[in-house]
């Protein structure tokens, strides 16, 4: 009689140490490359690193598939919205400029360097970029000099080794009166001409390319701190993340009822780092701070007060990363010192309610 050894039991939690501090992360979107991140080292001098790693989900290791070099640390990292493996295989990083890099099986190499600064040897440090889901050969930078730069890509046939890619200004624009720190393109309205920014003078201000003449101011901050990062629910165009610096808490925004948050999410202990919002859910955010926690939040009850998160994880150090698998949405990717740790976050069953929890993220009974 013939005995079948089970398959091996899928692990709930894997982790890598990189040799260096880490700060900027990002998942790989291809259907062929599915435990596939970029990390990006934060080194307080001029020579940074950029890693791409991989799972073996059937050894359980991570390993390091390519390394580069990268001039300063990356505010952020991200690579092409490309869910059906079409796109050349491209990441872009933000710094002192933007950079496009094509990825291969061991080495990644520049594709083009993106400066809107060419009559000055001063360059502008980005904050942040975001990349555009609908049409991925516009991506959108934001910077400390108060403006927002729409870039589009050109991408061209293989031609030996020359360089395939290539990108121009479409348009910039005097985004804030401050610095500007983050900038996300909403889903609304088609996906291609609306996005988001937040910056240091406090509000969250919302653009149309169509319509670049006027901006609309959906939330300014109370005390007018500045506002460091923000989201876009992935299902519901109509709300958003964002969360001041220092804070521990973070709001909903909802840009039908602008100006006062339709939520507050505020059990963290320590200031807020980063969110994520679920990409297969419109009520589902995950939030990550210096108090080490990752928490899984469900707004459904909105705008009835979300008093405390389902699911929580705590981790060994203070989580300045978190980043939703768009492709694989029962895995959440967190970076905490020199580690990143992919967490199975819950499974769904055939509707919402469907729960199977991992063992890693604990339900909250707070």
């Amino acid at each position: 009689m013939a005995v079948h050894s089970a398959p091996p039991k899928r692990k709930e939690i894997y982790k890598y140490e990189a040799p260096w501090t880490v700060y900027s992360m990002n998942w790989s979107v291809r259907p062929d490359k599915r435990f596939r991140l970029a990390l990006g080292s934060f080194i307080e001098e001029y020579n940074n690193r950029v890693q791409l790693v991989s799972l073996d989900e059937e050894t359980s290791e991570f390993t390091a598939k390519s390394t580069f070099d990268h001039p300063y640390p990356t505010t952020k990292i991200m690579w092409v919205p490309d869910s059906k493996g079409i796109c050349p295989d491209l990441l872009a990083t933000s710094g002192d400029y933007l950079r496009v890099w094509r990825a291969g099986d061991t080495e990644t190499r520049l594709e083009c360097l993106l400066n809107n600064n060419k009559n000055s040897d001063f360059c502008a440090p980005l904050t942040s970029f975001d990349w555009n889901e609908v049409e991925p050969n516009l991506l959108g930078t934001s910077s400390i000099d108060t403006t927002c730069t729409i870039w589009g890509l050109e991408t061209g046939q293989v031609l030996g080794r020359v360089n395939l890619v290539n990108g121009h200004v479409k348009t910039q624009l005097i985004a804030h009166d401050k610095e500007v720190y983050d900038i996300a393109f909403s889903r609304a309205g088609g996906g291609k001409d609306m996005f988001a920014s937040v910056g240091a003078d406090g509000s969250v201000r919302m653009f149309d390319l169509r319509h670049l003449e006027h901006s609309t101011i959906i939330y300014e901050d109370p005390q007018h701190h500045p506002l460091l990062r923000l989201a876009w629910n992935k299902q519901d165009p109509n709300y958003l993340a964002t969360f001041a610096m220092d804070a521990s808490e973070v709001i909903i925004l909802d840009v039908r009822s602008p100006c006062a948050p339709v939520a507050r999410l505020n059990n963290h202990r320590a200031c807020v780092n980063g969110i994520a919002w679920a990409p297969h859910s419109s009520c589902h955010i995950c939030t990550a701070a210096d108090d080490h926690q990752a928490l899984i939040w469900d707004i459904q009850q909105m705008p009835r007060a979300i008093e405390d998160p389902i699911l929580a994880y705590t981790a060994d150090g203070e989580i300045n990363q978190i980043q939703w698998a768009c492709t694989q949405p029962d895995w959440i990717a967190i970076c905490y010192n020199n580690c990143l740790e992919i967490l199975r976050s819950f499974r769904w069953g055939d509707s919402l309610d469907g729960y199977l929890y991992g063992n890693q993220f604990r339900k909250q009974y707070l």
